[in-house]
């Protein structure tokens, strides 16, 4: 799917800063399908992006292989092929696969946040605890949807899995958004996603939520408890997403980038967007992105070599 956002002549010159890319226009490409966290977020600062640089931007959702496709297809671009890409965290495969610091380049820190533990309303149990003390009885009735192997939401299902010990059943999905519709319509009976897609259910009364996955709670859900309150001490699992380009593109034309998204992500419309998801707005230096994101894959590849979670193929 393709949305762009570029401006009206008369409104790209008065953009805020012209910016020297590489290219013509920018395309930023997302890895799943659109109505997800990464989806929501990224158009909004892909419209504030395209007023300040003056330039074409437009949103591809590239869906596939739990966000793979779309990192691969950036990690061999070109630089006059302007691409910038969101990359969802933590995000771990079973075989390698480009990673920002190696074959993308950091661009700028987004967001980082809460996953919900959600399931449908109609016949929902009372608390986490019943659910997985129903699970444990009944491990064939159990599994959770997620937007896909690898993902933040992945490894806090096999995190809680590991805590409580269960073995509640992953599903992956291609995004939150196709996860969403399923749990609220009782395909399956639990999903951890983004708060952003599951909110709107939440408050229509179509879907519970059992937790959240971060130590805080939600402003937004504030009779909701954490993990940890659920009676899961020191259970902790934070998504986040990044902005990353292809290594073609010099660190140089990547600065001015950088500037312009740490702008977009402190206007008004994106601190909502991140509210609304009980996220945090991100920003900081391209150095403040690599260096965040190796010591979150550093934490969760010491628990995946520890056998204690497993990823599917």
């Amino acid at each position: 799917m393709l949305l762009s956002v570029a401006l009206p002549a008369a409104a790209a010159s008065a953009a805020d800063n012209k910016t020297d890319w590489p290219a013509r226009q920018i395309t930023w490409v997302v890895g799943f399908v659109p109505g997800g966290t990464a989806d929501v977020l990224t158009r909004i600062a892909a419209q504030d992006l395209a007023r300040r640089t003056g330039l074409n931007v437009i949103v591809e959702n590239r869906p596939g292989a739990s966000g793979a496709i779309a990192l691969q297809m950036v990690a061999r671009s070109k630089a006059a092929d302007g691409y910038l890409l969101t990359v969802p965290g933590p995000l771990i495969y079973p075989t390698p696969q480009p990673e920002i610091g190696r074959e993308l380049a950091p661009v700028m820190l987004m967001a980082q946040g809460p996953m919900v533990i959600v399931g449908p309303t109609r016949d929902a149990k009372d608390s986490l605890q019943d659910v997985l003390a129903d699970a444990k009885r009944r491990p064939e009735a159990w599994s959770y949807g997620s937007s896909g192997n690898g993902t933040s939401q992945n490894l806090a299902g096999e995190l809680l899995n590991q805590y409580a010990g269960t073995r509640i059943v992953h599903v992956p999905y291609k995004g939150g958004g196709q996860a969403v519709a399923d749990v609220a319509g009782g395909q399956i009976p639990l999903a951890i996603l983004g708060s952003a897609p599951v909110m709107p259910q939440i408050k229509a009364g179509a879907l519970k939520a059992y937790a959240v996955t971060t130590p805080y709670r939600l402003d937004s859900l504030p009779g909701v408890p954490t993990v940890e309150e659920s009676g899961f001490k020191g259970y902790s699992a934070t998504q986040w997403f990044s902005v990353a380009a292809s290594n073609a593109i010099s660190g140089e034309q990547l600065e001015p980038i950088n500037a312009a998204l740490r702008a977009a992500v402190a206007t008004p419309e994106f601190k909502a967007a991140v509210d609304n998801a009980g996220m945090l707005a991100g920003g900081g230096s391209r150095e403040d992105l690599l260096k965040f994101i190796q010591a979150d894959n550093a934490k969760w590849k010491e628990l995946i070599d520890s056998g204690a979670v497993k990823l599917a193929n």
